[in-house]
């Protein structure tokens, strides 16, 4: 028989067979044949494979690996611009930024993370359901979090039934609270006094998650949640996708204390993939 090429059908098959296994070779779909052997935290790829089969490969592997006991949750952020670094209008119209093929690749982020996370903000605004649908693989648990309740309960996360949502809001946290409904919602007081004008702590909320065993965590959006994930160095890995767009004014997509000199510039190590309809900047904070 002859051997048989990689394509992306092909790799996103092996990516979801990797989630959460490490050191095993795997087959290729349907046949004893192997074709990738997972080493600790490498690879090696043991056909030939097209070069947009080899980037998947290097942009979810690394996101599939089991999560060591007694370590962190593995956490990825990402965020949609445009080349002038916006994410939103002034009015907050952000739909859709990024192209056909930048929006499958969030829906591949979450068939490998256990838990997507999204800001009030982001909820209210999109009304996004965070659900799998354009590609295989399952469907995260969906947090949002909602100190002050501003999410109606008339949106997707809390009514579509498609996925459980835990819905983080005010008041004190109690460990074993609840578990996490089939479909469902759960409400989880854990966000402190509801009149608060102190941003949420980001490690609050993988403490929470983690208490849930959530240890693959993929913060979505929007940018004042990523950027706190980030600014409390709290980001595995961040994809950037910059889609071929001047917005010209609007929201920006980072917001972080000012610095002065370069120096101080985070410079994480950084890998370039072309998405098709979006450049995706594959930035890695990982020690």
């Amino acid at each position: 028989m002859a051997e048989q090429h990689l394509d992306t059908d092909l790799a996103w098959q092996l990516v979801l067979d990797a989630v959460n296994r490490s050191n095993v070779t795997l087959p290729l779909p349907g046949s004893q044949e192997p074709a990738i052997k997972l080493n600790g935290r490498g690879w090696q790829l043991l056909n030939d494979a097209t070069r947009d089969a080899r980037d998947l490969f290097e942009l979810f592997l690394p996101l599939c690996r089991p999560v060591s006991e007694g370590a962190g949750p593995r956490v990825i952020g990402q965020l949609g611009q445009s080349l002038d670094g916006r994410i939103a209008t002034v009015t907050g119209c952000s739909r859709f930024i990024n192209g056909d093929d930048g929006i499958t690749h969030l829906h591949r982020i979450r068939a490998v993370s256990d838990a997507v996370v999204v800001g009030a903000g982001t909820a209210v605004t999109d009304n996004p359901r965070l659900t799998v649908r354009r590609v295989a693989g399952r469907n995260p648990v969906r947090v949002v979090i909602d100190r002050r309740r501003r999410v109606p309960d008339s949106h997707h996360l809390f009514t579509d039934g498609q996925a459980p949502t835990l819905r983080l809001v005010a008041g004190d946290y109690h460990k074993g609270a609840g578990e996490i409904p089939v479909k469902g919602v759960l409400e989880i007081p854990c966000l402190g006094d509801a009149d608060s004008n102190q941003p949420v702590d980001p490690r609050l909320i993988l403490s929470v998650l983690n208490d849930f065993g959530l240890r693959k965590v993929f913060i979505e959006g929007g940018g004042v949640t990523v950027s706190g994930f980030l600014k409390a160095g709290l980001l595995d890995r961040l994809h950037v996708m910059v889609a071929p767009m001047i917005i010209g004014s609007g929201r920006p997509a980072f917001s972080l204390p000012e610095i002065d000199l370069l120096d101080d510039a985070l410079r994480p190590r950084a890998k370039l993939v072309n998405l098709g309809t979006d450049m995706l900047f594959d930035l890695d904070f990982s020690d």
